[in-house]
Parts: C-alpha cells; sequence; structure tokens
C-alpha cells in the first residue's frame, strides 16, 4: 500500500508542477506579445476577467490580451511593454483532471519613464484548472487587484 501512496503523491507533485508551469507560460506569452499562443494556456471555453475587462472564450482572450499588448506599447518597441512576476502560488487538487488554485501578480510596467512607479499594479489571480486531453489548462481566471486601490 505504500508504494501506491507514495505514486499518488508524485503525481500529484507533478501535476502541481504543470499547473504551475501554465502561470508561467500564460505571463511568457502575453509580455512577449505571443498573444496567438494562448491556446498552450486557457481551455478554448475559458473565462478571464482582468484589467482589460472580462473575456470569453479563446478567440475574445487572444484579441483582448493582443489589444493590451498594444496599448501598453506606447514606445512601440514591441518587446516587453510590461511583465507580469508570478509568485506564492497554491495548488489544490480537487479531483483526478480538476484543481483550483491562487498566485500573486507583481505586474511591471516598462514602458514608463524612470521618474514614475515602475508597478501597474500588484494582484492575486484566483484560478480553476481542468486537464483536457492529458494536459492542464487554465478554465477561469479572476485577477483581483490589491493595489492600487481606486475605492
Amino acid at each position: 500500500m505504500l508504494a501506491q501512496s507514495q505514486t499518488d503523491r508524485i503525481t500529484a507533485l507533478l501535476d502541481r508542477e504543470e499547473i504551475r508551469s501554465l502561470r508561467l507560460r500564460y505571463s511568457s506569452l502575453l509580455d512577449s506579445g505571443e498573444t496567438s499562443c494562448m491556446h498552450e494556456v486557457f481551455t478554448s471555453d475559458a473565462e478571464l476577467k482582468v484589467t482589460v475587462g472580462a473575456m470569453r472564450g479563446l478567440d475574445e482572450i487572444q484579441r483582448n490580451l493582443a489589444e493590451a499588448y498594444a496599448s501598453f506599447d506606447s514606445r512601440n518597441r514591441r518587446h516587453f511593454p510590461f511583465f507580469h512576476a508570478i509568485s506564492n502560488h497554491e495548488i489544490t487538487l480537487t479531483g483526478p483532471d480538476t484543481a483550483e488554485g491562487s498566485c500573486y501578480l507583481l505586474d511591471f510596467v516598462t514602458d514608463r519613464a524612470e521618474s514614475q512607479h515602475p508597478f501597474l499594479l500588484v494582484g492575486r489571480y484566483l484560478d480553476t484548472y481542468v486537464r483536457v486531453n492529458g494536459n492542464w489548462r487554465i478554465a477561469r481566471s479572476e485577477l483581483d487587484v490589491l493595489w492600487p486601490d481606486e475605492g
């Protein structure tokens, strides 16, 4: 029985690591402007709620994130107008193919003058994950902005 328990624990560790990599991949794709690859991160019917609005479905997510990238690329450098640093990722496996999690977001803006604050916001992603065709994907994500508090 110990071998099965150990196998289950290893499987859970691998699942959590694959889920953590989704957030890192999301940041990399968004920050580099590769929003057409968001299918690597989200389900086709995913819901995403962030500062640029609520989106449903992969096409809308890709389109809106591409627009956000373009609007933040105020100097037209086409190179990391912002970057999303992720930390404190907690994941709870809720079933063999489902999980929930959260992580912190430090969102830096790189197009600002040196005299301006480099943070756009500090927040926390609240996510729901599902395994689709053997791969973990984000099914729902909501960004809870903690700073700045616009009231």
